[in-house]
């Protein structure tokens, strides 16, 4: 196996520095890319949608669950599949808890086409408690692209709701899928962002200061 050189402690220390530098100047950039997302147009999506979840029928304003933001992950279990992902199962093995986006006004859940008892089966396996949707009979993932010619991809897309009317702010895919997953990155992906005094944001967006809204999971509320 060909291992890392062995060094000594000083020019250890010297190429961790220029790593560092490194490092920093890439969390610039994706703090001006997350600005620049933020100032990104939207366009409106049909809001009727019908989907299946936990508690029975429900809309995609519904799946909000009275928030204004709303991050989906598209995963890839398509009606009658004996296969699960495993790449769309590792990216839910990694999520945190929902109480940190619900505090940013965010709501997270997934949506795959395959019918709700299906997906029930998966979710129970895997001890999943993501809220998950299935979007079986709808359009939803053919007008998300996401399913084409009744081949589904994988994805992630952020929505942000106004009253009844339902907005699509962002997607992506691939590899811009697998860095995700803590809430800090998520939130990068919103309209609100952070909802922090130290971001590049638009003005009229929500904003405080940093650190006042962290909580423990369970403290959210008190």
């Amino acid at each position: 196996m060909n291992l890392p050189q062995v060094v000594s402690e000083d020019e250890w220390r010297e190429s961790r520095e220029r790593l560092l530098a490194q490092e920093k100047e890439l969390t610039r950039y994706q703090d001006r890319l997350a600005a620049e997302r933020r100032r990104q147009p939207m366009v409106r999506v049909d809001g009727g949608y019908a989907f299946e979840g936990r508690d029975g029928k429900t809309s995609l304003v519904d799946v909000f669950e009275g928030r204004s933001q709303l991050i989906v992950y598209h995963f890839m279990l398509p009606p009658g599949s004996e296969h699960q992902c495993e790449g769309c199962s590792m990216f839910v093995d990694n999520l945190g808890h929902p109480a940190h986006l619900n505090a940013r006004d965010t709501t997270l859940a997934v949506v795959s086409r395959a019918p709700y008892p299906e997906i029930s089966r998966v979710r129970e396996r895997m001890g999943w408690t993501v809220p998950w949707y299935s979007s079986f009979q709808s359009g939803f993932n053919e007008d998300m692209g996401v399913t084409v010619d009744g081949s589904d991809s994988f994805g992630l897309s952020v929505y942000l709701r106004d009253g009844d009317a339902v907005y699509r702010t962002y997607f992506t895919e691939g590899r811009g899928v697998e860095k995700l997953g803590t809430n800090w990155s998520l939130l990068d992906l919103t309209p609100f962002g952070r909802q922090e005094t130290w971001e590049d944001t638009p003005a009229g967006r929500p904003q405080e200061s940093p650190y006042v809204w962290w909580r423990l999971n369970d403290e959210y509320g008190r």
